[in-house]
């Protein structure tokens, strides 16, 4: 007969006690029984297992894994199951491991998974470890990052498949067991782990397809705004040859029939020049007229299409501005430029057009003596992402009330320019005390080597 406490309890779990031997010497018989310990309804639960920290194939996480699943707890569970506890170190140490690295090939994704799996049924059947449904769940994660969708459902079916085939040979050892009474009661209980299980793996794999799927949008979404941008530029680009398409067509119409009528008025002139000297003069002077007028067309059109630069530095470009206004005006303006960093096409066209329409401004209205214009990049130090480029242009002429002023479409295309480049456009004046222009932009935005620091 058995002793009391060889007895079953209750069923619900499946961590084996140690091993306990009966003997008795009855017709030099040696009957070895095995004593179960169950987990009774009030008891405390098992703890909870992080499945995401195995998934990162963590060295610590995967040793605390093989420790908690090779030791005993004399308290819980249910039947002993013979266990190899060197394998479930190694096999649980090589499933951690594997973690760390994910094949990208197809024919390596296969055999990833297959070793896998290979791995898990080792421990399960052979080496009878116990959270064997935990390391299905990690394979269905490290799945989801290698397959695609179809794929990994196909995986989990598998995972679902094998979890189920290995509960319920343990659930056939252990009715083979003498000792094991309540039975009803215990295939509740184990068709109840292979419902909880099947549920498990199902829902892990919905969770996932949706964290996936939500990756994929937003990838996607980053990818179709890169694109919008590129089209936006694109756009932009068309837009700007189809302007220049048509300044041109206004070129070829406007001195095409200002050059013919030019050509007809001399061709008249030379005809009247000896019988008719007065009217071949008028036709001469009309000639002159239109030749005016031609030549200022073609200037504006041809201002308006080509670059501003013309290939030369900013400084020059600059420099010749400067030149220019000193035989017009035969003032000699003050001028700083203090810029070592490179400077993109635009910022540099949008500084020339600046200075260039402040210039002009400064010709036609101020009615100046002296002129100041200071261009440099202002870098303070240990922040270069506050780079910033500032330009200056001061006059003490007469000035003006920029509260009444309507007309100033220099100005406004001054602060449109600077606008456009994330820039400040400041602009101080009032009537007999000069004008003072500054326009500031952020040179981080378009300098690679001050953002890149």
């Amino acid at each position: 007969m058995t002793s009391p406490d060889a007895d079953v309890l209750n069923c619900l779990g499946e961590l084996p006690c140690s091993d306990r031997t009966i003997a008795s010497c009855h017709n030099r018989l040696k009957i070895i029984k095995v004593r179960v310990v169950v987990l009774s309804l009030d008891a405390p639960a098992p703890p909870h297992s992080q499945p995401s920290l195995t998934l990162l194939g963590l060295p610590g996480v995967g040793l605390a894994a093989a420790c908690w699943a090779t030791c005993s707890f004399r308290r819980w569970w249910v039947y002993q199951s013979p266990r190899v506890v060197w394998l479930n170190w190694v096999g649980l140490g090589l499933f951690t491991l594997a973690g760390w690295w994910l094949p990208q090939r197809l024919a390596g994704r296969s055999l990833y998974t297959i070793l896998q799996v290979g791995l898990i049924l080792l421990v399960s059947l052979v080496g009878g470890i116990r959270l064997f449904p935990l390391l299905f769940v990690v394979l269905v994660i490290r799945s989801s990052f290698i397959f695609k969708p179809r794929t990994c459902l196909a995986v989990t079916g598998v995972a679902l498949m094998f979890c189920v085939l290995v509960l319920l040979l343990r659930f056939q050892s252990l009715e083979l067991l003498p000792t094991v009474a309540n039975l009803p009661r215990l295939r509740r209980f184990w068709l109840g782990r292979i419902l909880v299980a099947g549920l498990t793996l199902v829902f892990l794999q919905l969770l996932i397809y949706a964290v996936v799927s939500e990756r994929q949008s937003r990838e996607k979404l980053m990818v179709a705004h890169a694109k919008l941008q590129q089209y936006a530029s694109e756009i932009e680009n068309l837009a700007t040859v189809q302007e220049r398409n048509r300044i041109a067509r206004e070129i070829h119409d406007s001195l095409g029939h200002s050059l013919t009528v030019f050509n007809l008025h001399l061709e008249a002139a030379l005809r009247l020049l000896q019988s008719n000297p007065d009217e071949a003069r008028e036709l001469l002077i009309e000639a002159k007229q239109l030749s005016s007028t031609a030549l200022r067309e073609v200037r504006e059109s041809v201002a308006t299409l080509r670059d501003p630069l013309q290939g030369r530095s900013l400084k020059g470009a600059i420099a010749s501005l400067i030149n220019d206004f000193q035989r017009s005006t035969h003032i000699f303006p003050n001028f700083h430029y203090q810029i070592d960093v490179p400077l993109s096409s635009k910022l540099e066209i949008a500084i020339y057009r600046i200075a260039q329409e402040a210039l002009t401004n400064i010709c036609k209205y101020a009615a100046a003596t002296q002129v100041n214009l200071l261009i440099q990049a202002e870098i303070l130090a240990g922040t270069p992402e506050a780079a910033t480029v500032r330009v200056l242009i001061q006059d003490n002429g007469k000035g003006f009330d920029a509260t009444q002023t309507t007309t100033g479409f220099g100005i406004q295309g001054m602060q449109e320019r600077t606008l456009a480049l994330a820039g400040k456009f400041t602009l101080t004046t009032a009537p007999g005390e000069g004008c003072r222009i500054e326009a500031v932009f952020p040179l981080s935005l378009y300098d690679s080597s001050i953002a890149g620091g």
